[in-house]
């Protein structure tokens, strides 16, 4: 009895690719310097006057002495404006509303009357 055998062909050298190791790019920023709490202007020298213009005027009430912004007149105009508008137009609505209420109420209790007569006699409602 023969034995039964396998020709295996020889091993070939398989050339591998060598891949680097992936870097990243730390992030940094640059440090911020904060001055210390106890900074204060050199001797001998004076402050830049500074120029607060917010366009804001401003009333000064007497009894407490307090002062109150007041916004440019064109805000004021627009909030005016917008006030108004929305005022009558919510009236408007609510005045047309009652009277399509006291209009069509008549005329809704008539269309009930006669769908409840109906189903009472009996006859489809459904048309």
């Amino acid at each position: 009895m023969d034995i039964p055998t396998i020709v295996i062909p020889p091993v070939e050298n398989i050339k591998t690719i060598s891949i680097p190791l992936p870097t990243g790019k730390v992030p940094f920023y640059k440090p911020l310097v904060v001055p210390p709490s106890d900074l204060r202007e050199p001797e001998g020298t004076q402050p830049e006057p500074k120029e607060t213009d917010t366009g804001l005027r401003e009333v000064k009430i007497p009894i407490i002495d307090y002062k109150v912004p007041i916004p440019e007149n064109e805000i004021l105009i627009t909030a005016g404006t917008t006030a108004v508008v929305s005022v009558a137009a919510t009236l408007t609505a609510t005045a047309a509303f009652k009277w399509a209420v006291t209009a069509m109420k008549p005329l809704l209790k008539q269309a009930i009357g006669k769908i409840s007569g109906r189903k009472k006699e009996g006859v489809n409602t459904r048309v």
